[in-house]
């Protein structure tokens, strides 16, 4: 005749009442996780840094390079006043070769044997996110990029200069006025 009334199962804990929330001890101990920092930060200067740079480069960093006609490597140095070593990831490499005949140029200067190839043991192409992780593990990169997201990101890790192009050449942000390039 009718359907059997199955008991809700809400039934009991509303008859209870309101849930109290246990009252914070005052006197106890309250643990909060702070990220370590590194030893290698001395203030807000990272020591690990010193030449010869390593310096990751992004896609769009070697495009704009191009574009505003400048040599890769001579313009690091005369950033910087020091040799440099730039470092290109196995994920860059493969977002290069994506963009296609348009790209050749960025994809042999790419291929340049002044380059540092690092491997890369992820899944994955997207190059924003190995460049960002890499420098997270180790601070003895920096990162050159135009990219404004990407900045961003390596902006709140801590000890990692960003290398940019403006006015037709190489500038640094976050390194400490002893080397890197002059300020306008």
């Amino acid at each position: 005749r009718g359907s059997p009334v199955l008991p809700c199962s809400n039934a009991k804990d509303r008859a209870k009442g309101p849930v109290k929330k246990k009252k914070e001890d005052p006197s106890a101990i309250k643990e909060r996780e702070v990220p370590q920092h590194p030893s290698c930060l001395f203030f807000q200067y990272n020591t690990q840094l010193g030449p010869p740079y390593h310096i990751l480069v992004d896609t769009n960093f070697i495009n704009f390079s191009i574009k505003a006609k400048l040599d890769l490597v001579q313009s690091m140095m005369d950033c910087l006043y020091a040799k440099c070593i730039p470092c290109i990831t196995d994920c860059v490499m493969a977002e290069i070769e994506k963009l296609g005949q348009r790209y050749r140029v960025a994809l042999r200067i790419a291929k340049d044997p002044r380059f540092e190839r690092l491997p890369c043991t992820h899944k994955g192409t997207y190059a924003d996110d190995c460049l960002v992780q890499r420098v997270t593990q180790h601070k003895c990169y920096i990162v050159a990029t135009v990219d404004k997201e990407l900045k961003r990101r390596i902006r709140k890790i801590p000890g990692v200069p960003i290398m940019y192009i403006s006015r037709h050449r190489y500038n640094i942000e976050r390194m400490p006025d002893d080397y890197g390039a002059p300020r306008f």
